[in-house]
């Protein structure tokens, strides 16, 4: 998306994308003027952002750097959609790693025939969420493609954050004894997009837990120093993401079934379709290991803002066993939580 200095004399015209859009010449200036940088409002009419920010300033301060893409379909779903998705992933990715999330560019593959009230909709909304998490998109690149190429649209986002100096997240740190807290329901996201596609007839009043989880991470940061480490539990589910953590931990993590915050209406489209919930992804859910003796900072912290209300523990680590991640069942038993095999639901995300 090359920005420009002044907006182009001509109008958008018509409804859909054409391949004239993304051709390099005054249709596809038009596109980018109108529907990008005049809603995105880069500082620069250049090729590439010019980055600055007195964070890194601070001796030991460093750069964290992420990228991601982004096909979820219906591009448009309760509680969101792939622009809204596409901003939050990305800063979500940076701020589980401690980083203050700064600046963002957005990539944007469109399919020929894609209706621009919807890519002005989508862009919309990213740039809401991207001012209501304090971050900044600064750059990017359209392209057209013919029919039938992609579905819609694909967008795919780098993002670039601070981490300040001795804070130092990784999974490597957590030990046994340690509390694995959630900041809210799991499954929402999954449970929605299945939903929304209506090939199973299927209706619950449910929404994409999608949102930023930034300020909720500095909050945990400035009230726990012991925290070890943080991970976003999207595609996967909170079950792939635990499994990742204590395999590179060398502990394994027990969770308590009766803790988990799980909707009725997600335990119960679950049940109907033989899934698990503890597999199915989420946008705007993170687990966080601590220290015991913090547990209840980090709770209250994360309770101090609207992304972590729903925070609850969900269970420990423990000295390394013979499985990565188990579970004590509501009836007593054990169970083994394994890494998903395969994919319970593909464009998710």
């Amino acid at each position: 998306m090359t920005v420009a200095s002044r907006p182009s004399p001509s109008r958008l015209r018509g409804g859909r994308v054409t391949l004239a859009h993304g051709g390099g010449g005054r249709a596809m200036r038009v596109l980018i003027d109108e529907l990008f940088t005049s809603v995105f409002k880069p500082d620069s009419a250049e090729d590439q952002a010019r980055l600055m920010t007195p964070a890194l300033q601070q001796p030991g301060a460093r750069l964290a750097l992420t990228t991601d893409g982004y096909v979820v379909t219906p591009v448009e779903f309760p509680g969101g959609d792939i622009g809204k998705i596409a901003v939050c992933g990305t800063i979500n990715d940076l701020a589980v790693g401690g980083a203050v999330p700064l600046w963002l560019s957005a990539s944007f593959i469109i399919e020929e025939g894609c209706d621009i009230a919807l890519l002005r909709r989508l862009v919309a909304s990213m740039a809401r969420e991207a001012d209501a998490a304090g971050v900044s998109i600064v750059t990017g690149d359209t392209k057209v493609v013919e029919k039938g190429s992609c579905d819609t649209v694909f967008i795919t986002t780098s993002g670039v954050g601070v981490i300040a100096p001795g804070d130092d997240l990784r999974a490597e740190h957590i030990r046994p004894g340690d509390v694995a807290i959630v900041n809210g329901m799991l499954g929402d996201h999954g449970a929605t997009i299945l939903a929304a596609r209506g090939d199973l007839a299927l209706s619950a009043p449910l929404q994409s837990d999608c949102r930023s989880l930034g300020h909720l991470m500095q909050a945990v940061l400035t009230a726990c120093p012991g925290l070890r480490a943080a991970r976003d539990a999207t595609r996967g589910g909170l079950a792939s993401a635990l499994n990742e953590m204590a395999m590179a931990a060398g502990v394994s993590v027990e969770l308590d079934e009766s803790a988990l915050p799980i909707r009725p209406e997600v335990r119960g489209m679950c049940e109907i379709l033989g899934l698990d919930p503890l597999y199915l992804a989420n946008e705007g859910a993170l687990v966080l290991f601590v220290p015991q003796a913090e547990a209840d900072a980090a709770l209250a912290a994360m309770r101090s803002v609207p992304a972590g209300q729903g925070a609850a523990v969900v269970g420990r680590a423990a000295a390394r066993g013979t499985v990565p991640v188990t579970m004590r069942s509501a009836f007593g038993g054990t169970r083994i939580v394994d890494m998903l095999v395969g994919e319970q639901l593909p464009r998710i995300c």
